[in-house]
């Protein structure tokens, strides 16, 4: 798994999966950033689909892990001076529950 971009996040919102059942959004932000599961390199919605629901949930938090999102908070250090701040996050990333 790779660390989520901006777009990552965002191309989601206008799948018309994720219009009609939001909790589809993580089904496809999972399907963008997860690179390779096991012997699968090529992982699409599909192959998330297929996931049992304990190994969708640890995915999520893993996702929640790199993206250090866990706490509903992103920390952000400054390149120059390495001051570091804590973002509150408004979203879905922590407090989401996928159906």
């Amino acid at each position: 798994m790779r660390l989520a971009t901006a777009m990552d996040e965002i191309a989601p919102l206008n799948d018309v999966r994720v219009q009609n059942n939001p909790a589809y959004l993580i089904i496809i932000l999972l399907s963008r950033v997860i690179t390779r599961i096991g012997s699968v390199s090529h992982v699409n919605p599909k192959v998330i689909e297929g996931l049992y629901a304990a190994d969708l949930a640890y995915l999520q938090k893993l996702f929640n892990r790199i993206n250090q999102l866990d706490d509903g908070y992103l920390s952000a250090s400054c390149p120059l001076c390495h001051h570091t701040i804590k973002l509150e996050l408004v979203g879905f990333h922590s407090n989401h529950k996928s159906g």
